[in-house]
């Protein structure tokens, strides 16, 4: 089984790049793949021009996942504007790669919400894409400087919540 990890963050210790790896462990995929998201700004002039390859890719990996996990942090109470982009890039490529894929969302926040904002701003940027985003126990970790080490959640209460989720997803696909 193959996992994509999409991870809002383009800092290179995030958090949410942490979560996503850990997401992974816990999911227990035979093989993983963690997305770039660093891409250009969406524009129509570029567009026009051509689809970036590194959008094509984005694509192509979301399409031959067999599931995917989306980590995000929470700015200014929404999604990063670096998911919201790769969101609207993906949305231009001519095959629809999320209709139907199994996905589960999660957040990770130095604030105390844990990202619950974030999150519901993101179902609401993926909902024209029709993917099965699942349901299960919400992993929103808070202070996650406190519960993150080393790719690994830290608290026994998120690693419980984590397994909760990944084996939705595991059962969504």
């Amino acid at each position: 089984m193959h996992l994509l990890g999409i991870s809002g963050s383009l800092r290179a210790a995030s958090y949410n790049t942490q979560l996503v790896t850990a997401a992974a462990g816990a999911f227990g995929a035979d093989a993983f793949t963690l997305a770039d998201l660093n891409l250009p700004l969406y524009s129509g002039d570029i567009e026009e021009i051509g689809l970036p390859d590194a959008v094509i890719t984005l694509a192509q990996q979301i399409a031959q996942a067999d599931a995917v996990v989306i980590a995000t942090p929470e700015y200014n109470k929404s999604l990063s504007g670096v998911l919201k982009n790769a969101l609207d890039w993906v949305s231009r490529t001519p095959d629809r790669p999320w209709a139907g894929k199994p996905v589960a969302l999660m957040s990770a926040t130095a604030g105390r919400t844990g990202g619950e904002m974030a999150i519901a701003s993101l179902r609401l940027a993926m909902a024209p894409f029709n993917p099965h985003i699942v349901s299960g126990p919400n992993l929103l970790v808070a202070g996650c400087h406190n519960e993150l080490a080393d790719g690994a959640l830290v608290s026994e209460g998120y690693q419980t919540a984590m397994s909760g989720l990944m084996a939705a997803l595991r059962d969504a696909v």
